[in-house]
C-alpha cells in the first residue's frame, strides 16, 4: 500500500483490498489526474473498456482531447442521464428507499466483498476529496479503476482537489467505489448506486461511469446523510446575489425538481437581437409577448445546485444562511442552442484558465468543444442532458463567502393550459406565499413537462406525457437522501421555521397558461423582486389566488415603467384559458398534493407540519395557512 494511505484510518476489508492491489496511483496534481483521463500524456483519444464476463470487451465511454478540455461521450443513451431508480440501501439504518436485499434478493454483503476483490485487481486511482467544498467539507476517499480517471477528474473538479499531504491523518467520512462492469454482471446493465452507511462513514458503492448519481448526487447523499444525524440539510437549491442598477443588493434561493430553473436563476436574462426580452408566445394564437428593458441587474452567482445550509452557519436574526457545498457545478446546458445566447458562460466554457471535462457534448480531437453542439441520441436528436463540470473559480463575480438569503423562490415546470385542454399549468408569474405554503410545495416538489435532466420510469413517464404529475419529494433533495420522508420533513420545517425574516415566491417556468415563457418568467420575477428591495412587495399589491395553494397572487406587476399582462399574473382571465379550465386545473394540483402529503401523516411528524398538512387535506383557504405562519415575520 501507498505510504500516504497508511496516514488513513480504513475499515479492515478496504485496507486489505488496497494492501493487495499492485498498482495504486495517488494523483499529486489535477494536471496529472486529467492527463490519466486519456490513458497517458499526449493522446487524443481514449476508450474506456471492461472485460465483461460473457461480453467480452465492453466500451463504457470514450474520451476525447479538444482544446479546451476532454469530451466524455457514452455509447447507450440509457448511460447519458441518470436513472432514478438507481439507489439501494445496504444497511439497517432506518431508511424509505429501496433496501438492497429487497430489491435483489439477498444481502450486499457478498458483493460488496466481490466489488472490493475486483478494484483489488486493477490498476488503481485513489484520490482523496472533501464532501461538502474544500472550506466546509469532511474529509474523503474516492477508489476507482485507473482507466476511469476522467470520472475521478470530474469528482475533484465538483468537490474540489485535494492531496493527502494537506490534510490530517483522518478516518473518512465517506468513501466512494467504482465499478462499472458490475452493472452488467449483476444488475441487468442498470445503474445501480448502493449506500452502505453506519454512524461515522457513508460508502457509496457506483455501478455505473455516469457521474450524476454517484460522484454528483452521491456525495449530496452523503452530506444529507451527515446531516440528519447533526440537524441540518444541504438545500437542492441555487442561490444569486442581485444587485440593481440602483446598487440595492438581494439574494435569491431557487428551489424546485430537477428541471425546475436552478441553474437558469444564475444566468443572464435572454434577449431578442433588438434587445428586447421575449416573455412568451400563446399557443394558441402564435402570437408573441415581448417588453424592453433598458437595464438589467448585475448577478453574482452563490450556489448551483447544492446548498450548504450547515448549523455553524446561521445566525439568530431571522434570515437562513448558505454556502456552496460545492468547488465546481454540473451545469446542464440544453438550453444553449447556438452561438451568442449566453456569451458570458459560453467564454467560460470555450477559454477556461484549465481545461474542462464536458459530457454528452460533440468533441473532435484536436478542436474546441462548443457547448451548443449535443451528442446525438440513438434516435437522432440533441441528448437532453449535456452537461460541462466548471469549477467556482473559473466563475466571474462568484461569491465565495456565506450569505444571508432574502427570498426563496420555488420553480415549477408547468405544462400548457388551455379551454380545450385544462392542465395544472395555471400559476402566474408570480405568487407570494407563507411559510406553511413553501413547506407544502417543498415536500411535493413537483416534476412535470418534460424534464430534461433525469430519465423516468415507465410510470412516470406515462403520468407526465397525459399531463399529471409526479413528486420529487422532500425538498427536491428526496431522490438523494438515503434516510426518511418524515425525518427530512422535520428538519426543512424547522429550517422554514427558524428563518422569519427570509420569504417566499412560486414562479413558473415552460408555460404560464396558454403562453410558452421557458425560463423568461423566472428571469424577470428575479429582476422584480430584486428592484422591490430584499423581495419586499406592499400588502396592497397582493391578493389572494383562486387557488389557495398559489398564496397571493400580484394585482400588478410593473418593471422598468412598464406594465406586465394582467393575464400573466391570473392566467384565469387569458381569453385561452378561462375561469372553468384554471378551476380543473386547480382540482389537478390540489388533489395531487392531498395524495402525496397522507403519507406524511406519521407519529413521527412535528405536530406543526401535521396541522399544515390538515389545512390542505380539508380544503383550507389561504387566511387558515396565514393563521398557521404569518407572511411577514
Amino acid at each position: 500500500m501507498n505510504d500516504l494511505l497508511r496516514r488513513v484510518t480504513l475499515p479492515a476489508d478496504v485496507a486489505a483490498a488496497l494492501e493487495a492491489c499492485n498498482s495504486i496511483t495517488i494523483p499529486q496534481t489535477r494536471q496529472e489526474l486529467y492527463e490519466l483521463s486519456l490513458g497517458a500524456p499526449g493522446v487524443d483519444t481514449f476508450d474506456v473498456v471492461y472485460d465483461v464476463p460473457g461480453k467480452g470487451a465492453f466500451k463504457e465511454a470514450d474520451v476525447v482531447r479538444c482544446t479546451n478540455g476532454i469530451a466524455v461521450n457514452y455509447p447507450e443513451d440509457y448511460i447519458r442521464r441518470r436513472d432514478p431508480d438507481c439507489m439501494r440501501i445496504a444497511d439497517d439504518l432506518p431508511t424509505d428507499k429501496p433496501r438492497f436485499a429487497d430489491r435483489h434478493g439477498q444481502d450486499f454483503a457478498p458483493i460488496k466483498a466481490e466489488t472490493l476483490t475486483w478494484l483489488s485487481e486493477q490498476e488503481l486511482l485513489v484520490v482523496p476529496f472533501k464532501a461538502g467544498s474544500l472550506k466546509f467539507g469532511y474529509p474523503s476517499l474516492a477508489i476507482v479503476p485507473r482507466n476511469a480517471a476522467f470520472f475521478a477528474t470530474a469528482l475533484v473538479d465538483l468537490q474540489g482537489f485535494v492531496t493527502l499531504d494537506e490534510l490530517p491523518e483522518f478516518s473518512p467520512r465517506a468513501i466512494l467505489y467504482l465499478a462499472p462492469p458490475f452493472r452488467h454482471t449483476h444488475f441487468d446493465g442498470k445503474q445501480i448506486v448502493v449506500h452502505d452507511r453506519t454512524e461515522s462513514l457513508h460508502e457509496i458503492f457506483a455501478y455505473n461511469l455516469y457521474p450524476g448519481p454517484s460522484a454528483k448526487k452521491g456525495v449530496f447523499s452523503a452530506l444529507l446523510d451527515i446531516g440528519e444525524s447533526e440537524n441540518w440539510l444541504t438545500a437542492h437549491a441555487s442561490s444569486v446575489r442581485v444587485t440593481t442598477p440602483y446598487e440595492n443588493e438581494t439574494i435569491i434561493m431557487h428551489e424546485g425538481a430537477s428541471g425546475g430553473g436552478k441553474s437558469e436563476m444564475c444566468q443572464e436574462m435572454r434577449r431578442e437581437e433588438d434587445g428586447r426580452v421575449l416573455l412568451g408566445y400563446n399557443i394558441v394564437t402564435d402570437e408573441p409577448y415581448a417588453i424592453t428593458l433598458s437595464e438589467t441587474s448585475k448577478l453574482a452567482p452563490i450556489t448551483d445546485d447544492m446548498t450548504l445550509c450547515h448549523r455553524d452557519l446561521q445566525r439568530s436574526d431571522g434570515l437562513l444562511t448558505v454556502a456552496d457545498a460545492e468547488e465546481g457545478w454540473f451545469v446542464r446546458v440544453d438550453g444553449l442552442t447556438k452561438y451568442g445566447e449566453d456569451p458570458a458562460f459560453e467564454r467560460a466554457c470555450i477559454h477556461p484558465p484549465e481545461p474542462l471535462v464536458f459530457f454528452n457534448i460533440h468533441g473532435v480531437p484536436g478542436a474546441t468543444c462548443l457547448p451548443w453542439e449535443h451528442e446525438l441520441d440513438s434516435n437522432g436528436k440533441p441528448c437532453s442532458n449535456p452537461r460541462v463540470v466548471i469549477p467556482r473559480s473559473h466563475i466571474n463575480g462568484i461569491v465565495n463567502e456565506p450569505q444571508q438569503v432574502d427570498v426563496r423562490t420555488f420553480g415549477v415546470r408547468m405544462p400548457a393550459c388551455t379551454t380545450d385542454k385544462p392542465t395544472y399549468g395555471i400559476m402566474g408569474i408570480c405568487h407570494v406565499i407563507p411559510p406553511s405554503l413553501a413547506w407544502l410545495w417543498r415536500l411535493i416538489a413537483p416534476r412535470g413537462d418534460k424534464n430534461p435532466s433525469i430519465g423516468a420510469t415507465a410510470s412516470e413517464a406515462e403520468t407526465i406525457k397525459h399531463g399529471g404529475m409526479v413528486a420529487e419529494g422532500v425538498g427536491s433533495f428526496w431522490p438523494f437522501s438515503t434516510g426518511t420522508k418524515v425525518k427530512a420533513a422535520n428538519l426543512l420545517l424547522e429550517q422554514i421555521l427558524d428563518a422569519p425574516r427570509t420569504r417566499y415566491v412560486l414562479t413558473p417556468n415552460q408555460h404560464i397558461g396558454a403562453y410558452r415563457v421557458g425560463f423568461a418568467a423566472e428571469w424577470l420575477t428575479r429582476e422584480y423582486l430584486a428592484r422591490r428591495g430584499q423581495g419586499k412587495i406592499r400588502d396592497d399589491l397582493l391578493t389572494p389566488a383562486r387557488c389557495a395553494l398559489f398564496g397571493y397572487a400580484l394585482k400588478e406587476f410593473k418593471i422598468d415603467g412598464q406594465q406586465v399582462r394582467p393575464t400573466l399574473l391570473t392566467p384565469e382571465f387569458q381569453s385561452k384559458v378561462g375561469v372553468d379550465a384554471y378551476d380543473a386545473g386547480a382540482k389537478i394540483l390540489t388533489d395531487f398534493f392531498k395524495s402525496e402529503l397522507k403519507q406524511f401523516l406519521t407519529d413521527d411528524l412535528d405536530p406543526r407540519g401535521r396541522a399544515i398538512i390538515e389545512v390542505c387535506l380539508n380544503d383550507g383557504t389561504l387566511e387558515d395557512y396565514l393563521e398557521l405562519t404569518p407572511l411577514h415575520a
